[in-house]
């Protein structure tokens, strides 16, 4: 039974429907055709996106979009610190992933690790196509369109609450248009190369970066299935 077939059971209202669908459509793509983006349409995801909740309204989100030239300096710079030192997480403006996980959250994290490797070809013992394969997040998959998410330093961590917000926001915005993204916190940990790249000021922390595009239907790595875990595993009704 499809994902959308699941949620037959909400009532059949056109707008209802329309919204489901595209929260369950939207998925992690991690390879995108070169197929410009209009800045317009760009500018009308994140002109949507902007009405997320925030605490008193604070608004803590700064985007920088990259497209062109812009794009492929940050990606070259991007590839170029990958290559010379690997990748860095100590480097992380934020510790994203602990340093022991829970075992539900780590057998979900291994099985996504095997099916994405087994997508691309890529043995666990292939340390030199494990490295392309990370180079690639550093060219945004291919997408035409990258972005990098900062907020202030100022702000507290509570914040990022509000910032997943705004994220899921353009991502949604964005499905409903046709296109597709990938979140990546990845980007964080050369946060100083993208700073000196971009021009962001030391005040301004890295959040994440984004890959925005069309996607690529024939990647294998674009049609993984791991699904979502029933609510009975995370949600307790109390009366």
């Amino acid at each position: 039974m499809s994902a959308v077939a699941e949620l037959r059971s909400k009532p059949a209202d056109p707008m209802i429907e329309a919204v489901d669908a595209t929260i369950v459509a939207r998925h992690a793509v991690r390879r995108f055709r070169s197929e410009p983006v209009p800045v317009a349409m760009v500018r009308d995801i994140l002109d949507v996106a902007r009405y997320a909740p925030s605490g008193t309204n604070i608004q803590p989100w700064r985007a920088w979009v990259v497209t062109g030239e812009a794009r492929d300096r940050l990606c070259a710079a991007s590839v170029a610190a990958l290559l010379a030192t690997g990748p860095r997480p100590q480097d992380d403006e934020y510790k994203y992933y602990p340093d022991e996980f829970p075992e539900a959250n780590l057998a979900r994290r291994m099985a996504f690790g095997a099916a994405f490797g087994a997508a691309l070809g890529v043995a666990h013992d292939d340390m030199k196509g494990r490295m392309q394969a990370m180079a690639r997040q550093f060219q945004f998959f291919g997408a035409p369109v990258g972005i990098i998410f900062t907020m202030d330093r100022a702000l507290e961590h509570g914040s990022l609450l509000d910032y997943g917000c705004f994220l899921q926001n353009i991502m949604i915005a964005a499905k409903a248009r046709g296109l597709d993204t990938c979140a990546q916190q990845s980007w964080c940990q050369f946060h100083s190369v993208i700073r000196a790249e971009l021009g962001i000021p030391e005040s301004e922390m890295l959040v994440c970066g984004m890959s925005l595009g069309w996607a690529d239907e024939a990647a294998p790595e674009n049609s993984l299935n791991l699904g979502r875990a029933p609510i009975e595993d995370f949600a307790t009704f109390c009366e």
